[in-house]
């Protein structure tokens, strides 16, 4: 038997002489503090991690800054756009769609962050009351209309009719078909009065719009954005996909054409859906040598991506989309 130098308890030996200290049992002294081996492995092991984590959230604010400015040059050409509409008393709707979590909310704040709040409006109207649904179906979304000068941003709109209704059974079969047959008359008469409307559809994927519930699930910050209607989205996935398949179907006309967003990125969509905006408003732009051009792999016309739908459901038996 031997002595733990250090003073602990005696230790015992193998047939060699080495001693039998474990490394839980090791100690030694650092700036005059006794501490075990294995407390300063694990240490080591918590500091590489924290490390790695620092790191990362490093990469990840450098990117977002990045990303945030690579949209302040439009986000201007957004302020220019918005005092020609002034100018010339131009009203100006944008519908933004979309499968929950598909990045519409955050696109809006990113539209409006610099806008003068005196000529804009975002509008999410919630379920209607009992006396809303007596009146004509869109008479509460015609009431938030701008007037000359301003512009409205739909969080949602009349088109919860021909998605999320019929899929929830919100509405009859006779509700889904009226509002089908009159929409598009609708916006040609809204349109032929002089309201320039963008209609935006934010499409992401299956598994992402999974990753992304799922960390609604465990962020505090985000956990107010989970729905019961959410949670049921996943299982829903078919239903609305047919739902919008028949929605472009039907209602992507020349005076009123879908613009299609893909979302799975969120700073590319948002950068590109500001880009689609910019170019529906004919404004003389504040910097002309900027490019206004979408990128084709996010932006996708109404009639292209009802084509793509028809060949997956052609080649597969399914719409992916």
């Amino acid at each position: 038997m031997v002595a733990d130098p250090h003073g602990g308890e005696t230790v015992g030996v193998d047939s060699n002489g080495a001693s039998a200290l474990t490394e839980d049992d090791r100690w030694v002294d650092l700036d005059g503090q006794r501490m075990r081996v294995s407390d300063l492995i694990e240490e080591r092991a918590q500091l590489r991690h924290h490390l790695a984590e620092v790191k990362k959230e490093s990469r990840t604010a450098m990117t977002r800054r990045r990303d945030e400015q690579e949209l302040k040059p439009f986000q201007a050409e957004l302020i220019r756009m918005q005092k020609h509409l002034e100018e010339t008393h131009k009203r100006l709707i944008i519908l933004f769609e979309g499968r929950d979590a598909a990045g519409k909310g955050g696109t809006i704040r990113r539209v409006t962050r610099y806008m003068n709040e005196k000529h804009y409006r975002v509008v999410a109207l919630g379920k209607p009351t009992e006396h809303q649904r007596t009146q004509w179906f869109f008479q509460r979304y015609v009431e938030q209309f701008p007037h000359g000068g301003e512009q409205v941003l739909f969080d949602r709109s009349w088109y919860n009719r021909a998605m999320v209704e019929p899929v929830f059974g919100f509405c009859t079969p006779e509700e889904y078909e009226n509002f089908m047959y009159g929409v598009n008359g609708f916006e040609k008469d809204l349109v032929r009065q002089g309201t320039i409307l963008v209609k935006l559809y934010f499409s992401v994927t299956k598994d992402e719009q999974a990753r992304r519930f799922e960390r609604r699930k465990t962020d505090p910050l985000r956990q107010w954005k989970l729905s019961e209607i959410d949670v049921q989205a996943q299982d829903r996935w078919d239903d609305f996909t047919h739902q919008k398949f028949e929605m472009l179907r039907r209602t992507h006309t020349a005076w009123a054409p879908w613009t299609i967003i893909r979302s799975n990125s969120k700073p590319k969509a948002r950068l590109n859906a500001i880009k689609a905006i910019l170019n529906a408003v004919p404004y003389p732009r504040l910097q002309p040598h900027l490019d206004f051009v979408p990128d084709l792999d996010v932006v996708v016309s109404g009639a292209r991506e009802l084509e793509i739908m028809q060949a997956q459901m052609l080649r597969e038996g399914r719409f992916t989309v």
